[in-house]
């Protein structure tokens, strides 16, 4: 199936007189007939649900929605983006290892990885993710376990190199864990450029409509963790919680997903509700044509900003002459997604005179659902970096991140007129 038809029928089949939608499994617990059913499935012995806490068939057949659009042998939802990205790190990293992040990525994963993980021990350097390849691999370290982008940054909408990264990564015997969050398998499938680990804020374009938060994690199934298996002992030895299961070995390809499941959701519990897994599967059935209306309404705007003389720059990578053009023409060639930088001339001051004159956009933390909003990330999602934290992550302090919705593209080029008139 192509990824349009991918979109409404894969992940769910019903049979005869079965619901034609989804069905929300609102249950914590499932009844079993014998000890010994039950008894099989905490040994990992046969698959079924008994917890809420661990899996759920509304989530189980979403996330395999959003794994067959990856191209990934497996999913897992979990209860954010940032939860995704916390276990897909997590997963195989422990006390002493260290992980390879691109400095443009989101400030809410720069911290979770720069704050958090590294009181749990697990050290990182940041990387400018344009230097050429013979730079960053100076970054790699022998107990380097995993390699980390975002295939367009937020808020700065850079785009990955994901071939550079995944060639990188594999030269260190370590996975590249892509967020693609912002291009979506629609636009972008970055397991197909060398991606071994892709994750995803739920919250965003597949749900499509700020209703729901949460996150997935697909794998690839091509990293060969027994190839490496003393960088990666969680997956390749005995896990005594489970009488010895060794996952890499017992379930082949499916041993990442398996663990992360198993184990991580086990004793940390960020599961994604099975109502806000419902939400985000009817949200992934019109993923095709929203993006398409996102790109193309974005574009325009970003051109008669690049054209305003009260504008003092523009990114977006669809614009050409943009930095990033000729790598979004390689991995984004149907577009990239909706949202876009910029900033207005006269400082800051004159940014936020300019945000609150405003009547269609919204100032909102949120990005990328069907209505237009926008937010200052020095002053807001970026607020706890350093000035020299910022300028290493490409944020301007004067850089307003656009997310352009679904409206009329004509009403949201008149109401950037009217705010830019009164500056």
């Amino acid at each position: 199936m192509k990824q349009e038809t991918k979109c409404l029928h894969s992940g769910y089949e019903p049979k005869n007189g079965e619901p034609r939608q989804v069905p929300i499994y609102q249950s914590t617990t499932f009844k079993y007939d014998s000890s010994d059913d039950m008894g099989k499935l905490f040994d990992l012995e046969a698959s079924g649900y008994f917890y809420t806490r661990l899996q759920n068939p509304t989530n189980d057949m979403t996330a395999a929605k959003i794994a067959d659009l990856e191209g990934g042998v497996a999913g897992m939802l979990t209860s954010s983006g940032q939860a995704a990205n916390f276990f897909a790190l997590f997963n195989i990293c422990e006390t002493g290892s260290h992980i390879v992040a691109s400095s443009s990525i989101y400030g809410g994963t720069f911290n979770l990885l720069g704050v958090t993980m590294k009181k749990m021990g697990i050290d990182v350097t940041f990387v400018d993710q344009d230097l050429p390849e013979e730079e960053l691999a100076k970054a790699f370290k022998p107990n380097t376990r995993a390699m980390f982008g975002e295939t367009i940054t937020n808020p700065t909408v850079s785009v990955l190199d994901i071939e550079k990264f995944a060639r990188l990564a594999h030269s260190h015997g370590v996975p590249l864990i892509v967020d693609n969050t912002f291009a979506t398998p629609i636009n972008c499938q970055p397991i197909k450029w060398g991606a071994d680990i892709v994750t995803h804020s739920t919250t965003k374009y597949m749900d499509g409509h700020a209703v729901g938060v949460g996150g997935a994690i697909v794998d690839s199934g091509n990293f060969d963790w027994m190839a490496y298996a003393d960088k990666y002992p969680g997956l390749t030895t005995p896990d005594d919680s489970y009488h010895g299961i060794v996952y890499a070995e017992k379930f082949g390809k499916l041993g990442y997903i398996t663990k992360a499941t198993a184990q991580l959701m086990r004793d940390l519990g960020s599961i994604q509700s099975p109502q806000n897994a419902f939400y985000l599967m009817n949200g992934l059935e019109s993923l095709h044509v929203r993006m398409n209306r996102h790109c193309e309404n974005a574009l325009a705007v970003a051109e008669f900003l690049n054209e305003n003389d009260k504008i003092a720059w523009v990114d977006y990578p669809d614009l050409e002459g943009d930095k990033y053009h000729s790598l979004a023409e390689k991995y984004l060639p149907n577009g990239s997604c909706g949202v876009l930088a910029f900033a207005v001339k006269g400082g800051r001051d004159t940014a936020v005179k300019f945000m609150d004159s405003l009547k269609l956009a919204t100032i909102a933390t949120h990005v990328a659902d069907a209505k237009t909003c926008l937010l200052h990330p020095a002053s807001h999602t970026h607020r706890q970096m350093t000035e020299q934290q910022l300028l290493d992550a490409g944020v301007a302090p004067d850089l307003i991140r656009l997310s352009v919705g679904l409206e009329n593209v004509d009403d949201l080029i008149d109401d950037l007129k009217q705010a830019l008139d009164k500056i």
